[in-house]
């Protein structure tokens, strides 16, 4: 059976599917995060840093460096505006792989990313600055697809909200429940809800497990390390892309 059989398709959503898809892009998002940063000496994944360094670059009148932030944070932007594109196109063409379209093209990204490395590290001064882009574009795209797809529950690409949640979940699984008997209504007690426990723990760690990949691969192996990324994208989305082409050509017919 295809090992993502069904992660990526419209129908029959469930936790359980989200967070196997949400573990597979959280891997890819450290790997490209920690990969990239060896590439380009800039983390692409969260907005916080960019966001912060665009402060600190306009007060101390360091424009070029604001306007390369500014610039980081329209691509991470339209990175996930056409993530809502793709998908709802796809959602109102009644296609099975409406959540996978922005994987495909991230798919296809990486596939450039990784070919033209020579190329970046040749003309470093024009392509470095378009890679960030790049890469920040990429990031904003898959965190919109997870966050479409589970409904708000799962994000992908930082891990600050992760974290957070994880240890609100991790303070209420060690909170000790004192038991007052002279309170006529006692309170309900506090309890940790154990699988969204498990769910953060899962992205976290899978997150890490990425970077550390990513960080290895770009060591030893340089730009072709995007390439098994790319590839693990397109597993994920190809058999529902597959099944509506075949569907139009039928169609077509």
């Amino acid at each position: 059976m295809h090992p993502f059989h069904g992660w990526t398709d419209i129908d029959n959503r469930t936790l359980q599917t989200n967070a196997r898809l949400g573990a597979v892009l959280a891997f890819v998002a450290g790997a490209i995060n920690a990969g990239g940063f060896l590439a380009v000496g800039t983390y692409t994944s969260h907005m916080t840093g960019v966001v912060s360094a665009l402060a600190d670059n306009l007060v101390l009148g360091n424009l070029a460096l604001a306007a390369a932030s500014l610039g980081a944070l329209a691509a991470f932007l339209l990175g996930a505006m056409t993530t809502a594109w793709l998908v709802n196109w796809g959602l109102r063409e009644k296609l099975a792989s409406a959540y996978g379209l922005p994987l495909l093209l991230e798919s296809a990204l990486l596939l450039i990313f990784g070919i033209f490395g020579a190329a970046i590290s040749l003309w470093s001064n024009f392509f470095v600055p378009l890679t960030v882009l790049l890469l920040c574009f990429i990031m904003g795209l898959q965190n919109a697809v997870i966050t479409k797809i589970s409904k708000a529950e799962i994000r992908t690409t930082h891990v600050t909200g992760l974290v957070t949640d994880l240890g609100i979940e991790l303070g209420k699984l060690l909170y000790i429940n004192r038991i007052n008997r002279t309170q006529a209504d006692p309170a309900e007690p506090v309890r940790a809800n154990r699988q969204k426990l498990r769910l953060h723990l899962l992205l976290v760690s899978s997150f890490f497990i990425g970077a550390v990949c990513g960080a290895l691969g770009f060591k030893f192996w340089g730009y072709v390390t995007t390439l098994p990324l790319a590839l693990t994208l397109l597993l994920l989305v190809w058999r529902p892309v597959m099944r509506d082409m075949l569907a139009r050509l039928a169609h077509s017919h």
